[in-house]
């Protein structure tokens, strides 16, 4: 039986992991990976954390141990996303301060991929439906070319991928945010709710 390659997933939520892995798992050897500075709440950041762990302990238990996932998790430096951003704070949401959170996020990701020898780095952002699949792309194959691992580019909310997501992160019991992380889009979802 030939070895499953390493892939190095970014992952933002314990939600969002759910049905990326599950269609993930039986082609590759998976290690997630937490790095999200845009989360610019320690509060928010440690619901986020926690809800990583609360769905890999439930996915490990319900596989071989030879099958489990490990989690890394990255440096939490909402600084680093702030010092990013600046200049696109008035941009909306999904604009071009989303693309440079996407950067951010896929860089450290690659560089995590390349020191630890992982063969290919990929993320759970596109399972979102507010996430934008083809930006993350193109930033994903960019460091590709730049770092070395390959990127799997597959957009995880095809296939009811998002719908799938939903339906495990309530069987599980896992928090599940309504914004992205960052204190913009808090901002902008809190607005919304106030004009239904």
């Amino acid at each position: 039986m030939r070895e499953k390659p390493k892939l190095l997933l970014h992952t933002c939520c314990g939600p969002c992991s759910t049905s990326v892995v599950e269609r993930l798992a039986a082609e590759y050897n998976i290690t997630l990976f937490f790095y999200n500075p845009n989360i610019t709440e320690p509060e928010e950041y440690a619901k986020r954390i926690t809800g990583e762990i609360q769905y890999l302990q439930c996915y490990n238990r319900s596989v071989k141990e030879e099958d489990g996932i490990e989690l890394l998790e990255g440096c939490y430096d909402a600084d680093a996303f702030r010092s990013a951003v600046v200049g696109l704070e008035e941009e909306p949401e999904g604009g071009e301060r989303c693309r440079v959170c996407y950067k951010l996020r896929l860089s450290q990701t690659a560089q995590m991929a390349k020191q630890k020898g992982f063969d290919a780095f990929s993320t759970t952002l596109s399972v979102s439906p507010h996430k934008n699949h083809s930006w993350i792309c193109q930033i994903g194959s960019e460091l590709s070319s730049e770092q070395g691992p390959a990127f799997l580019g597959d957009d995880f909310k095809t296939k009811g991928g998002y719908q799938r997501s939903v339906e495990l992160a309530k069987e599980i019991g896992l928090y599940r945010q309504i914004y992205c992380g960052c204190e913009f889009s808090k901002n902008e979802q809190l607005k919304r709710r106030k004009t239904k």
